[in-house]
């Protein structure tokens, strides 16, 4: 079994060396993984398939992380509760020369 960032590496691998499998890739996104990379896709999820060019790049943003029953439910009491697995918080990225490849730079 593949991890979402795994399979999505192989699916972009795949595309850059095969016109033929970026076609399918752009037509029907699920057969064209099943097919070629020789995985079963459940049948809920959904594939978009968005093709950066040279005016248009797609910012893609992880799932909002959201708060389990529990977590929720301590939150409205009013509890001292705290996520350990997220203590210490992450220290922030650094700051890019550029961003996406050099298409705009912070200024």
């Amino acid at each position: 079994m593949y991890q979402r960032k795994e399979l999505q590496a192989r699916v972009v691998a795949k595309a850059s060396e095969s016109a033929d499998f970026r076609a399918r890739l752009r037509n029907d996104p699920k057969a064209a993984i099943e097919q070629d990379l020789g995985v079963a896709l459940p049948a809920s999820l959904t594939v978009e398939v968005h093709e950066d060019t040279a005016t248009t790049a797609h910012l893609i943003l992880p799932p909002a992380a959201e708060l389990s029953e529990s977590e929720l439910q301590a939150v409205a009491a009013g509890s001292d509760f705290a996520r350990i697995d997220t203590w210490p918080p992450p220290a922030p990225a650094p700051a890019p020369d550029s961003w996406i490849d050099g298409i705009a730079t912070p200024g």
